[in-house]
């Protein structure tokens, strides 16, 4: 006799009173395999966006795309669309019919498994994962990547009878494993025939810069997550931005894919006495009266210092790591779901897939390099729920000459900009006052002899003066927050435009900017190479090429980096190279003294200059420092002789008792 769906739980446990671990398992796994229909399910009520989601793909599709993706923020419901998907596809036979979804954690293919049974009680559903295997010829099959390219699994799946391939989390889906079983179905470059393939995520970038492109086509649809507070189908938000004194210096880039922080080392830095004590006492001020918040740490010693200090001061909080039991994670998640307990810590198992709807307070405890990391942190306490009138995101903020990415980045502001209290609008708004202020103050440089003219009674203006060229060649300043992002030499020749020159090639990045369409605005990562020389050629080197392209410049960086990592020797572009710190060479004395003004100061000697500085000042010279140096002071003259007349207007206007002037 075959058993509903809700007699599972009760047959898993029966059976592994009499089988080992695997066996029962695989019995369980048998038995899901074999759901057959339970009653009528009530039919799922799409918002608005996830139905112009769908019809965006079936158009598409119906367009001949076949490698879609789906930018939809988290908490915005992606396995709805994704379970609508299977049905409203159409196959492209009668014999391609079946699904497949992929995933890379159990969590994700839980979730998934539990809603395409809950949406097609008369499909047939396996899953893939583990030591639980697929019959490879279910209506759909709900699998991990790990257990897919594992041993010869994937060859029992026939991809003529598959019509639609659903990635989840689809950031990952250049890793190598995605991609092996992407060139399985057929999906690895875009072809005619054979099935679709869907890929959602919240976070459409990678760290490392390879390219999503090699697997996906098109993004079909976007909905950003502030768009989302704005039609309430997000939890409404607001953030404070505290600087935690941890002293990242010392603390390394990894080498992996995220090119995040070192862990170790990270923890090192941020498991101290006094970081988490002003980690607690923010919480304190901030959110104590906050019923459920969840806190982000570096490792599990990080995890265990901080909820014993919170701990010590009768704060009652737990944590999970991927160290706890299953249990045991799930009887705690249970109690800070039902709000048992206030606060709950955690290192790296609820960044992706997981709902916790209840959650008002989310603790970064970790700073990070990666907006990814941080978009997905965030998203943990963007669900709505009846209990809650919004989610306060503490940001614990370390050391910007780092390059940690924080809070205000997600809007556009310069990462070292201090919040509290903010919400979504103040934070936009405070972004569109500095657009503003930019407009008018394009002069604006490092704080190298500033100056300001007042405006009125409160709005100042704020500008740099340059005495002479040679002032913008020799301030770093522009460097320094590229740099702190990026293991390279990259030099700023103007005020979104970056150069990365070695032997044989230019990389160029840079702003472009669309006046009529802001929402087209990107970074492009541009290349250039040196042609052997040849007779008849007028130019030596080969036409520009964009390589890459992203909406931030972090995420160009990357790109541009990973790029130059392969066509550059490592020694000509990193900062840390020795040769950098050796004193300036001859050749390089004498181009930038024959530069200097007459009646400046002495010429420039080996002992005021490095060789990478005087390397740096020689490559704004030859892409345009002089021609921007020109811009700047042209603006910053325009902007002083509107001040004086906004001033004599003033004065003007001004009623004052006494004698009026003829």
């Amino acid at each position: 006799m075959l058993l509903p769906a809700r007699w599972l739980t009760r047959v898993a446990r029966s059976t592994q009173l009499a089988l080992r671990p695997h066996q029962w398992k695989r019995s369980l796994a048998n038995v899901v395999n074999t759901i057959p229909p339970t009653g009528h399910e009530q039919a799922i009520k799409l918002r608005n966006y996830q139905e112009e989601c769908i019809q965006s793909v079936l158009s598409a599709l119906g367009q001949g795309q076949k490698r879609l993706g789906i930018s939809l923020a988290t908490g915005s419901g992606k396995t709805v669309i994704f379970t609508q998907l299977i049905d409203r596809v159409r196959a492209p036979s009668k014999h391609a019919d079946q699904t497949l979804i992929l995933a890379h954690r159990r969590e994700l293919v839980e979730q998934a498994a539990r809603h395409c049974e809950k949406a097609y009680p008369n499909k047939s559903i396996d899953i893939e994962m583990g030591e639980t295997k697929a019959s490879g010829a279910a209506n759909i099959t709900v699998a991990s990547v790990r257990s897919m390219i594992s041993g010869d699994r994937l060859s029992k799946y026939d991809p003529s009878r598959f019509k639609l391939v659903l990635v989840d989390e689809a950031h990952h889906i250049v890793a190598p494993g995605y991609l092996e079983v992407l060139e399985h179905f057929g999906l690895e470059q875009k072809r005619e025939s054979g099935p679709a393939l869907v890929g959602v995520s919240a976070t459409f970038s990678r760290f490392d810069g390879l390219k999503l492109g090699a697997a996906i086509d098109e993004i079909v649809y976007h909905k950003d997550y502030v768009d989302m507070i704005d039609e309430n189908w997000l939890s409404a938000v607001k953030f404070t931005t505290v600087k935690s004194q941890a002293d990242l210096s010392k603390v390394k880039s990894s080498s992996g894919s995220n090119g995040d922080f070192q862990t170790s080392l990270l923890a090192e830095a941020v498991n101290t006495e006094i970081t988490n004590e002003i980690t607690i006492k923010s919480w304190q001020s901030e959110a104590w009266d906050r019923k459920s918040t969840l806190v982000f740490c570096v490792n599990i010693a990080h995890v265990k210092g901080l909820t014993y200090a919170f701990r010590h001061r009768g704060i009652d909080a737990r944590y999970v790591t991927g160290a706890t039991k299953k249990k045991d994670r799930g009887e705690r998640l249970e109690q800070f779901r039902k709000g048992e307990f206030p606060v709950l810590l955690n290192c790296g198992v609820f960044t992706e897939g997981t709902d916790i709807p209840n959650i008002d307070c989310i603790l970064l405890a970790r700073p990070t390099k990666s907006r990814n990391l941080l978009v997905q942190m965030i998203g943990r306490g963007m669900r709505l729920h009846p209990d809650k009138k919004d989610c306060h995101v503490i940001d614990m903020v370390a050391s910007l000459a780092t390059g940690v990415v924080s809070v205000p980045t997600l809007f556009g502001l310069d990462p070292s900009e201090m919040v509290k209290g903010a919400t979504a609008d103040d934070l936009k708004e405070l972004k569109e006052k500095q657009e503003i202020e930019a407009t008018k103050n394009a002069a604006v440089a490092s704080p190298f002899m500033a100056g300001s003219s007042n405006l009125s009674d409160n709005h100042t203006l704020k500008f740099t003066h340059y005495e002479s060229v040679h002032d913008l060649i020799g301030d770093a300043s522009g460097e320094r927050h590229v740099r702190a992002m990026s293991p390279n030499a990259w030099v700023q020749i103007d005020q979104h435009k970056y150069i990365l020159a070695a032997r044989g090639g230019i990389l160029t990045l840079e702003r472009h900017l669309s006046p009529d369409t802001p929402d087209n605005d990107h970074f492009a990562v541009i290349w250039k190479h040196e042609l052997p020389r040849a007779e008849g050629i007028k130019s030596p080197w080969s036409r520009p090429r964009t390589v890459a392209t992203a909406t931030t410049l972090s995420d160009a960086l990357r790109s541009a980096d990973t790029f130059a990592g392969r066509n550059f020797e490592r020694i000509f572009i990193a900062t840390s190279s020795s040769w950098r710190k050796r004193p300036a060479t001859e050749g390089q004395l004498g181009f930038l003294n024959r530069l200097r003004e007459v009646g400046m100061e002495e010429p420039l000697t080996e002992d005021d200059i490095t060789k990478g500085q005087a390397g740096d000042m020689i490559t704004k010279i030859k892409f345009g420092a002089r021609g921007r140096f020109d811009r700047l002071q042209s603006t910053r003259r325009k902007v002083e002789r509107e001040a004086e007349k906004l001033q004599v207007r003033k004065e003007r206007e001004t009623v004052k008792v006494g004698p009026l002037e003829s």
